[in-house]
């Protein structure tokens, strides 16, 4: 069976993390979306492990469920350099284990649910070996608490120990992370680190498994490529959407080459504020192949539908008019992933033709985006030929869609649809 898979959010009880993060509505928003699985996140919070308790039944080791959706047992650490990991559990009693093992360097492990570990990222992931916890770099780029913020490798940053994945994070792609020659062994995940059950937030980031079963231990395998069980498509934003994609100031996010940004000594010139390395620019700095390993899934860029319709008919994302007709296309197709990925443009259009032009656009790579940096993500425009034209027209259009310096492929989505 296919699965889609959102491995990476938060709940209530991280800072900063809407109080609508609750498992009875990230449950109703993963079936509108059209995940079969979600981590739980900040599963080292008791209160938070006591919900789960509460709101689903046990399936199986590691693997819980309300009305349908499975939950596996995930959580965000933050380490001694600030640098964050994404931990996926067996069970709950290795939960338990690892917060216990954990208290006695973490202030904040009873009552926060992203805790701060006073240890160093390979002692994190020796005790998670030592657990059979899956452990690899959350958003691995980011500028802020990321991996490539403090190490140039994955070796001096965990000194050997076993790591099982790589997260991407929404301002990078698997081309992307694929220039550097050290990753091509690794699973990449595409996760969401949402911070709100809303489906704009939500799975706005997936993985697709190719499982047997949607359990921890199915997802287990084909994180570890064992069995034939695997990944068979990542799914997210264009990189360029990314709040960092781009070095930019992190106050008045205006854009720098590297070179004028090391010159200013990270000070923007304009405002004073402090100036973001981007992650485009340092994967561009480790960058060590051109190839890509031959077993990487494809990466297909999308945005959440409700962005898409927002952008078209020009309202804001959470307003009345664009839930009303994102709520007609999850009556007549059941969920967004549907929308975004499956469903012909065609049947598409007889719900609405503009929006229907837009997903069309997404998939084909026709979009014009104006990039993330700084903390602001990048925004999409819908090219007036495209507006203009019929939906059997489509294909024939030709259109000059501006780029930056670094843009990678689009993914073919019949290409996708025939693996």
């Amino acid at each position: 069976m296919l699965a889609d898979a959102d491995l990476h959010i938060h709940s209530r009880y991280s800072k900063a993390v809407s109080k609508f993060m609750t498992f009875p509505n990230l449950a109703e928003n993963a079936r509108f979306k059209g995940l079969a699985v979600v981590g739980t996140g900040d599963v080292l919070n008791p209160r938070w492990e006591e919900e789960l308790l509460k709101y689903t039944e046990k399936v199986d080791e590691g693997t819980y469920e309300r009305k349908g959706v499975r939950f596996i047992l995930t959580t965000e650490v933050e380490d001694s350099r600030r640098v964050h990991h994404l931990l996926i559990f067996p069970s709950l009693s290795a939960v338990e284990e690892m917060r216990e093992r954990l208290s006695p360097y973490s202030s904040d492990i009873e009552n926060e649910g992203r805790p701060r570990v006073n240890l160093s990222a390979a002692e994190i992931a020796d005790l998670a070996n030592e657990l059979d916890v899956l452990i690899g770099p959350a958003h691995a780029f980011t500028p802020w608490t990321a991996l490539y913020k403090e190490y140039n490798s994955l070796r001096e940053a965990y000194d050997g120990a076993r790591i099982d994945f790589l997260e991407l994070g929404l301002s990078a792609d698997s081309e992307m992370a694929d220039m550097i020659r050290s990753h091509h062994s690794l699973t990449y995940l595409s996760n969401s680190d949402a911070h709100s059950p809303m489906p704009h937030r939500l799975g706005r980031e997936f993985n697709r498994f190719e499982v047997d079963e949607a359990t921890f231990e199915e997802v287990r395998k084909a994180i570890l490529k064992r069995g034939g069980r695997k990944i068979v498509l990542n799914a997210g934003l264009d990189p360029r959407l990314g709040k960092y994609h781009l070095t930019a100031c992190s106050r008045c996010y205006t854009k720098y080459s590297l070179e004028d940004a090391e010159a200013f000594r990270w000070k923007c010139p304009k405002c004073g504020g402090r100036i973001k390395k981007g992650v485009r620019d340092r994967i561009l700095e480790l960058a060590d192949t051109e190839e890509r390993p031959n077993d990487r899934p494809p990466y297909l860029r999308l945005a959440p539908l409700a962005e898409i319709i927002a952008m078209v008919i020009g309202r804001g994302v959470e307003t009345k008019a664009v839930r009303a007709i994102w709520e007609r296309f999850l009556r007549e197709f059941r969920s967004e992933i549907r929308v975004l990925v499956d469903v012909p443009i065609e049947s598409l259009a007889e719900v609405h033709e503009e929006v229907a032009k837009a997903v069309w656009a997404y998939r084909k790579g026709k979009l014009s985006v104006i990039p993330g940096g700084g903390g602001k993500y990048g925004e999409i425009r819908l090219p007036e030929e495209i507006r203009n034209a019929k939906i059997e027209d489509l294909e024939s259009i030709e259109i000059n869609v501006s780029e930056d310096e670094y843009r990678p492929r689009q993914t073919s989505l019949m290409k996708f649809l025939r693996r």
